[in-house]
């Protein structure tokens, strides 16, 4: 468990919301916008679909890399998928009434909905693996690990918490470290702040962007997934090899913060973010 501590008021210092990124499919790319809807879940469609294997066990890149080029994109009544080699695939956004299936994600277990035989066909065929597309309907809840939320939180299928945000900044001095330019999308943020200090967001607790009030409960884990190239699929040693050396605690590295939202409502590039509380840094190194 990260330390607790008291949270401290700021002086309401403020920065700006510089991206905005929805990953409608679990572990697939992401989708850049410059205005979004926020639901009780996060942002709009934001991980409302995930690929489950024959034990219903979530997937993600991971355990198959390949999934990072399988590229989104949404329009006002489907979802599309698109890959190398691959007729592009279009899905509508409420798909018809399927199986509900009892599907894992880490210790979570979830009502999932299946969406399509051919569906199913075409990420199994791309991915050289058996698998399927499964839905998360309005109706099935999955709250937030009670530890970091309170009982109304609630996530879709992404790793645990609705947000996902970094600074700028702080991907700047990652990559000075590393003397390398890694792009932002490395690292699957919902939210990029500019504007702050690098690494800044490790003492924030409490956040407000456009009438949107956010907890910072818990410091991002980091896995694999940062260590693959999007553009080309292939696994590499950086960024983990510099975090294990700048940001490793109690055996883990950290880079980014997860957040919860207290409220529904509209995010835009540029909007004001304004910094309510501090605490001690997550993690405190």
């Amino acid at each position: 468990m990260l330390p607790q501590s008291s949270f401290r008021l700021t002086t309401m210092t403020t920065y700006t919301l510089s991206a905005i990124t929805l990953y409608p499919v679990k572990s697939l790319t992401g989708i850049g916008v410059t205005r979004w809807p926020v639901t009780k879940t996060g942002l709009q469609y934001d991980r409302k679909w995930m690929l489950i294997d024959s034990d219903a066990h979530f997937l993600s890149q991971r355990t198959l890399p390949r999934m990072a080029l399988i590229k989104t994109a949404l329009t006002d009544n489907a979802l599309l998928l698109n890959a190398p080699g691959m007729t592009e695939l279009a899905l509508p956004l409420v798909p018809a009434k399927g199986d509900i299936i009892t599907s894992q994600i880490w210790h979570d277990y979830c009502a999932a909905q299946s969406v399509s035989a051919k569906a199913d066909q075409w990420l199994s065929d791309f991915l050289e693996v058996d698998c399927r597309l499964v839905y998360q309907p309005d109706d099935s809840i999955r709250p937030v690990d009670p530890n970091y939320g309170l009982a109304s939180d609630q996530a879709s299928f992404s790793d645990g918490f609705p947000f996902l945000i970094i600074s700028e900044n702080s991907l700047v001095s990652l990559n000075r470290a590393m003397q390398l330019d890694l792009p932002m999308l490395r690292f699957r943020p919902n939210l990029v702040i500019s504007g702050c200090p690098e690494y800044n967001e490790d003492s924030w607790r409490e956040i407000s962007i456009s009438g949107i009030d956010f907890r910072l409960p818990k410091p991002c884990s980091r896995c694999s997934v940062p260590t693959i190239d999007p553009d080309t699929a292939k696994t590499g040693k950086e960024p983990l090899t510099t975090l294990n050396r700048l940001r490793k605690w109690n055996n883990k590295v950290y880079f980014g913060q997860n957040a919860i939202h207290n409220q529904c409502g509209e995010l835009s590039i540029g909007d004001t973010v304004v910094i309510k509380s501090t605490g001690v840094k997550q993690p405190p190194i």
